[in-house]
């Protein structure tokens, strides 16, 4: 049986918020979104140690079975096991906390830094569903054809075929969105979505994540779409937690980042002026098979001092060597020049890929290749034909200012937007000793006691997909289908795989705090504890408990301990409070008499709240 189109599924899931969340979302999430802008994370006041030591910043006391040799010394079991599960998974589901607890929180770490061990045919059944992910360039470009094609195979202009798709649309002809190049980006969200909230393998979802938005590329940009699959597949998830240089020579190698940064047409100078034909005859050919510019790159502004430099020289393009040290591996403050951006892109010249219109590949044109010398960050490179790329990537790899800006950003993901100076430094130590191997760089960043400090436990804000997937989790959500998920997350402002700039999205609280985004977050939370999120079921008596179902507070008391671990700050308690007088949540007007408390309204305002957008 062939499996449903996804635009088909898509016309299915469209999310209709209902009156009742629209109007509890705007009266709270106006007042909630102050407190996410402008407080700073809640720090709990636990129950006094037995010998009645308040827990706070002094010395926590727990079980060697439980913490290992982890160095946690700020927080309660409870709250490491949910930090933990906040910042190397994508949060909680219902009971969790207490298998981490008692399976051992060491163990429980350790097993996801080795991810081949856990057993994960649960999800797979699930990404049955999604068929794209598995198929090759060439079967993908033979099941989603561009339309100018499907016109020029029908005898119809691309005009006359866009018309007769709008008519079959509007006559209710769901065939007509059947099988559109959109499709592979649609499964490929679904796809990535359903392995973060139900895969077993929590860290290696969170480090795909990370890997796929530091090597970004763009799918909007020309046939991105179809090389996308088997970058995710074959390029970044193999190396989310192996060797450094391994997964940049995948990435460098790549057609889908060979196209997007244009290096594929990138010539040596002296040989662009033989071979310039030849050059122009294949973006004639990309014009022809994906329509658009094949040689435009989505800039985004360069500095005042890139944007002085002098023309670039015929043929070559810099645009890979520029962002291959300034993204990829060095950082901006990495002390390269523009001379360096220059030579790098010259070492590049004649890495290209093999014709796009069957299964394209990596390929090496060494009459595209300058045979000169170059000097990198004061290193000669020449050892000739596609061995200059090579030294140039393995030089850069073990560079110690990859390591450092590798270890920052990584510090910045699970540690704070801010990470201390000192994990990084130690970070980038192991990165260096360890040739780059990621799974240690984890664990040093993981057995340092900035990790499990205070400070760190719920500091960072959830961007929207986090939220999505967290709050997914939480509820414990069995999903017939991701595409609601997938227009949530893009519409609280993470559109996946639609990152245009190769900077990928910002990891920082100021990217994704703002009134918009907050009302979202708010509208999305109440939708989905409601029960009125389509293909979407949740059970909340079973986690709420059916008891006193007609007493608010203790509805939002439970809903507190089931979603934030009962810890929630006094302004926030006296905000969610507040509403539980709204006739909406009481399902009564006036002085009618309480029939039954609007449970799942109450829910949506605790996931809504502060403490949930953070992790």
């Amino acid at each position: 049986m062939p499996v449903k189109s996804t635009l088909l599924r898509r016309s299915g899931a469209v999310c209709r918020l209902s009156h009742c969340a629209r109007m509890a979302g705007c009266l709270a999430g106006l007042a909630l979104a102050c407190a996410v802008v402008f407080a700073p994370p809640f720090v709990a006041q636990s129950a006094p140690l037995p010998d009645g030591r308040p827990v706070g910043h002094k010395t926590v006391l727990m079980s060697k079975a439980f913490r290992g040799n982890l160095p946690i010394t700020e927080l309660t079991e409870d709250e490491a096991a949910l930090h933990a599960l906040n910042r190397l998974a994508y949060g909680p589901r219902p009971g969790d906390v207490e298998r981490v607890k008692q399976m051992g929180l060491e163990k429980w770490i350790d097993e996801q830094l080795h991810p081949e061990r856990i057993d994960d045919h649960a999800v797979q059944a699930r990404l049955e569903e999604y068929p794209a992910i598995r198929m090759s360039t060439e079967e993908l470009l033979a099941r989603y054809p561009r339309p100018q094609q499907i016109a020029k195979r029908e005898g119809l202009t691309l005009q006359q075929y866009q018309e007769q798709q709008r008519q079959a649309r509007e006559n209710g002809d769901m065939r007509a969105v059947a099988n559109r190049p959109q499709e592979i980006v649609l499964e490929l969200s679904e796809a990535k979505l359903t392995r973060e909230i139900y895969s077993e393998r929590q860290l290696q979802e969170v480090m795909a994540d990370f890997w796929f938005n530091h090597f970004n590329v763009y799918a909007g940009k020309g046939p991105e779409r179809w090389f996308l699959p088997a970058y995710e597949r074959d390029v970044i998830r193999p190396h989310t937690m192996g060797k450094f240089r391994d997964l940049l020579y995948a990435t460098a190698k790549s057609p889908a980042m060979l196209f997007y940064l244009d290096n594929w047409l990138s010539v040596d100078p002296k040989a662009f002026a033989e071979h310039q034909g030849e050059l122009q005859a294949r973006r004639q050919r990309f014009l022809m098979l994906f329509g658009g510019d094949p040689n435009m790159m989505m800039r985004r502004n360069q500095n005042a001092a890139n944007q002085q430099k002098g023309p670039q020289r015929n043929g070559l393009n810099e645009n890979y060597g520029r962002e291959l040290m300034e993204l990829h591996t060095l950082g901006v403050d990495g002390g390269y020049t523009q001379q360096d951006v220059t030579q790098a892109a010259l070492a590049l010249t004649g890495w290209t890929m093999t014709a796009p219109r069957r299964d394209p590949e990596f390929r090496f044109e060494e009459r595209f290749h300058g045979d000169e010398g170059k000097v990198v960050l004061g290193k000669k490179i020449h050892s000739g034909g596609m061995k200059d790329g090579e030294q140039l990537l393995d030089m850069l790899a073990a560079n110690p200012s990859t390591a450092k800006f590798i270890s920052t950003k990584l510090a910045r993901r699970f540690v704070a937007d801010n990470p201390p100076p000192a994990l990084v430094e130690r970070m980038a130590a192991t990165f260096e000793s360890s040739g780059g191997d990621i799974r240690e760089v984890l664990k040093t960043m993981i057995y340092s006691p900035e990790f499990w400090s205070r400070a760190a436990y719920r500091s960072k804000i959830k961007k929207p997909s986090e939220l999505v997937v967290s709050a997914l989790r939480a509820t414990g959500a069995d999903m017939a289908e991701a595409m609601p998920a997938v227009r949530w997350t893009a519409q609280i402002g993470e559109p996946l795989y639609g990152c245009q700039p190769p900077t990928g999205y910002k990891d920082t609280a100021e990217t994704w705090v703002n009134s918009g985004a907050l009302l979202n977050r708010m509208n999305f939370s109440i939708l989905l504890a409601t029960g009125r999120m389509r293909d979407t079921r949740i059970d909340l008596p079973a986690l709420l408990g059916p008891d006193d179902a007609k007493d608010p507070n203790s509805v939002l008391n439970r809903a507190v301990d089931v979603f934030l671990g009962g810890q929630v700050s006094p302004e926030t308690r006296a905000v969610l409070e507040k509403q539980l007088d709204d006739p909406q949540v009481l399902q009564a007007m006036l002085d009618d008499p309480v029939k039954d408390v609007d449970a799942g309204m109450i829910a949506g305002l605790v996931l809504g709240s502060p403490e949930f957008q953070r992790k």
